[in-house]
């Protein structure tokens, strides 16, 4: 087996784009792919993904045909467990990609990417500037605050305050100082056990539902913040633990649209105010309410999302016959 890809980061995040070695994926809805690709192919995630080409906090990408009406590409997204509904990171870095190989109609000052998600349509706006492309922003698809003020009592750490919010994911939020942790002080380990003891106790215990797909209904991970929620011009800083504790380097693009969902519910950040969310590695993105909406019985909002990726490689990839361990493995 051959593979190709193109590596990219956004805020210190990985992408691997796969570029060939996927056979075709039949045609049907974006969840449907996504759920061939996950019952059929998963094996080759595992191949990209996994050590010895990959490591335990890598990211992928799949393109796949569109099929909504008006898209310019589809995407997959897959990762140390599975495969995500929505990833704001990658979706920066393919809005550049797709301006650099040509698969949209290249204009300045802004081109205009529509990347159909497993999640629904997302709109990214790319800048180009003399025929390069740079910052890219993009508008999400309805975000809502789920569940609100909710308590947990968390072994090892008694009760915990958490809201629910989905941002094309469904994240727990929570202030990373009731576990007793501050940021620029204790270690990322920390950070990630507190995280995963959260995300798994809500996993067990605190159903979820989304009203346009039960396969959108799902606990994605939890995010731990500083605390600042309400609107200043200060920087908020979070860490994004997801799937099976995988650790966000950026901001995380569905996590930030997320916390403007919950924030502009709770009155903490108006239409219009920009926010800057920095992560663990200190990449930031800029985070701001577009506008309000409403999706099923919730009170929603669109969010804009931004910030730069970077190219960091291209490879070719084997796997030879009789090679086990090359079909991927991980120790942590």
């Amino acid at each position: 087996m051959t593979f190709t890809v193109v590596d990219m980061h956004t805020g210190g995040e990985p992408l691997r784009i796969v570029t060939g070695g996927y056979p075709d994926i039949p045609r049907g809805t974006i969840l449907e792919k996504r759920a061939y690709v996950r019952d059929h192919l998963d094996r080759l995630r595992k191949i990209l993904i996994f050590e010895p080409r990959g490591h335990y906090d890598m990211y992928g990408a799949l393109l796949v045909e569109p099929d909504l009406p008006g898209a310019d590409l589809a995407v997959l997204f897959m990762h140390n467990e599975g495969y995500s509904t929505m990833c704001g990171h990658a979706i920066i870095a393919l809005g550049r990609y797709a301006v650099d190989e040509g698969l949209v109609a290249k204009q300045e000052p802004v081109t205009t990417v529509k990347i159909e998600a497993p999640c629904g349509l997302i709109v990214a706006s790319v800048e180009v500037k003399d025929g390069k492309a740079g910052a890219v922003s993009f508008a999400s698809v309805p975000a809502f605050l789920f569940a609100r003020d909710q308590t947990i009592d968390l072994a090892g750490f008694g009760p915990i305050g958490f809201d629910v919010a989905y941002g094309g994911a469904f994240y727990a939020l929570a202030d990373c100082h009731q576990f007793g942790l501050e940021f620029g002080r204790d270690r990322v380990r920390d950070f990630v056990d507190a995280a995963t003891a959260l995300t798994n106790k809500l996993k067990a215990e605190f159903p979820l539902s989304h009203p346009d797909h039960p396969d959108l209904a799902f606990l994605y991970g939890t995010i731990l913040t500083d605390g600042r929620d309400a609107f200043s011009d200060e920087q908020t800083k979070n860490i994004c633990v997801f799937a099976e504790a995988e650790v966000d380097r950026s901001p995380t693009g569905s996590g930030v649209t997320a916390r403007l969902a919950a924030m502009h519910a709770k009155g903490e950040i108006g239409i219009g105010q920009t926010r800057v969310f920095e992560s663990i590695a200190g990449s930031r993105f800029s985070g701001a309410v577009a506008r309000t909406t409403r999706t099923g019985p919730h009170d929603a909002i669109i969010a804009r999302v931004g910030g730069r990726a970077y190219y960091s490689g291209k490879a070719e990839f084997i796997v030879e016959a009789d090679d086990e361990l090359g079909r991927g493995f991980l120790l942590r």
